[in-house]
This record gives C-alpha cells, sequence and structure tokens, in this order.
C-alpha cells in the first residue's frame, strides 16, 4: 500500500498556494468554517499542524494568538514564513514525528486543517497532542468527509486505506481513506471526546463566485470538522 509521501506538496507548493487563496474548497469553504470553530483566540498559544502556506497561521496571529506551526513540506513552511515574518515559529516536520520540539502542556490549542488524512501514524500524533496541550486545551481537526471519499471513488464505504488521485491541475496527491466509524474510535482510543462535529455549509460567496461548486457542496458534503478535548 502507498503512504502519502510527508514532502508531496513541495514540488507544487507555490502553484498550491496560489490556488488556495482563493479556491472555493479552500477560501470559501475549509477556511471560514474552520477559523468560526476555533473561535476567539486572542493570547492564546496554537500550534498549527500542517500549517500549508499559512493562510489560516496569518489570520489567527491577526486574531492576537501566539502560533507555533509546522509542515512536513520544506517549500510550504517557507512560504508560511513569507507570509508571517518573524511573528511565526515555523519548522519543517511530520506529523508522523514526536512532537519534540513542543514542551508538555505548552499550548492552549492544536489545528490541524485539512492535514489529517496525510497522518499514517495518527495513534502517535494524537498521543502527541494530548502531551503539548494544556489543561482544558482542545483539538481542532478539519479533514475529507468519509462519505465524500466513498461517492468520488467507489468501492466499499467501510475501507480502510489510502488512495491516490490526480488533481484536476495535474497535482498527484495520496491521502488515507476510511469510514466515520473508523475516524472517532481513533479519537476515542486516543482519550479524546468530541466536543462538536461540524458538517459545513459553503459560504455565501461561493455562490457567486463559484456556483456549481456551491450547488454540490449545498447538498453533499465535502469536509468534516471536529472539535476534540481530551477525556
Amino acid at each position: 500500500m502507498r503512504l502519502p509521501e510527508p514532502d508531496q506538496y513541495d514540488s507544487f507548493a507555490a502553484a498550491y498556494e496560489d490556488h488556495a487563496s482563493d479556491g472555493p474548497y479552500n477560501a470559501l469553504y475549509d477556511r471560514p468554517a474552520t477559523l468560526d470553530l476555533l473561535g476567539d483566540v486572542a493570547g492564546t498559544r496554537l500550534l498549527d499542524a500542517g500549517c500549508g502556506p499559512g493562510f489560516y497561521v496569518a489570520e489567527l496571529l491577526a486574531r492576537g494568538a501566539e502560533v507555533v506551526a509546522c509542515d512536513a513540506s520544506a517549500a510550504m513552511v517557507d512560504l508560511a514564513r513569507q507570509r508571517c515574518g518573524d511573528r511565526l515559529d515555523a519548522r519543517v516536520h511530520s506529523l508522523d514525528e514526536p512532537l519534540t520540539w513542543l514542551a508538555d502542556a505548552s499550548v492552549d490549542t492544536v489545528l490541524c486543517a485539512l492535514a489529517y488524512h496525510y497522518v499514517s501514524n495518527r495513534a502517535g500524533f494524537l498521543a502527541e497532542v494530548r502531551r503539548v496541550l494544556r489543561p482544558g486545551g482542545r483539538l481542532v481537526i478539519s479533514t475529507h468527509h468519509p462519505v465524500d471519499d466513498w461517492v468520488r471513488h467507489g468501492g466499499s464505504y467501510f475501507e480502510v486505506g489510502t488512495l491516490t488521485e490526480v488533481w484536476s491541475k495535474g497535482w498527484e496527491i495520496t491521502t488515507w481513506r476510511m469510514p466515520l466509524t473508523r475516524l472517532t474510535e481513533e479519537f476515542a482510543t486516543a482519550g479524546f471526546l468530541i466536543e462538536r462535529l461540524v458538517e459545513p455549509l459553503p459560504h455565501p460567496d461561493m455562490g457567486r463566485s463559484h456556483p456549481e461548486v456551491h450547488a454540490k457542496l449545498t447538498n453533499r458534503p465535502g469536509f468534516i470538522l471536529f472539535q476534540l478535548r481530551p477525556a
């Protein structure tokens, strides 16, 4: 089975940054829903785990959070640093590896936006999140909706494994797919409770800029969001 390569975005990082800046799934679907779920972050310390080109980081810094960040792609980390400057402590780091550079109970929130489906050692990642969260802290995840993976790729909805697809711009991407039961079982086994589960609707602006995508996402979920707390 082919596993997601930690650096699979390196060869097209700049093109992805341009795409994600105003693309409907990023700018008008996941980002507004995820930032809404995060709410008021002023005065808190946050880890952006899988920061990509830094769109979430820039907004969180603007909202008054202290942010540390990591991504497995060196090219993505460079873009995030360019976007946020010396306000951001960012490093190249795969979420399959321990967060050894973070102390116990050192962050209030861990954000993993559209990155969890690339993590192969998810049990290890969740254990590390528990370790670095302060008492009362939370983990916010956005990821592919299992139903959307099933509708688009077929096969058994209950399949657990990886899939490789070529996106419309020619980018080849490998991710994990799994049913909702498996996804939530992993959270429970790691000692997390689901505080909120969100199946977002697209931002109204998408109806004007990308009406076909808006119509699809108004009728079928593309992503799913979780806010988790250690039990």
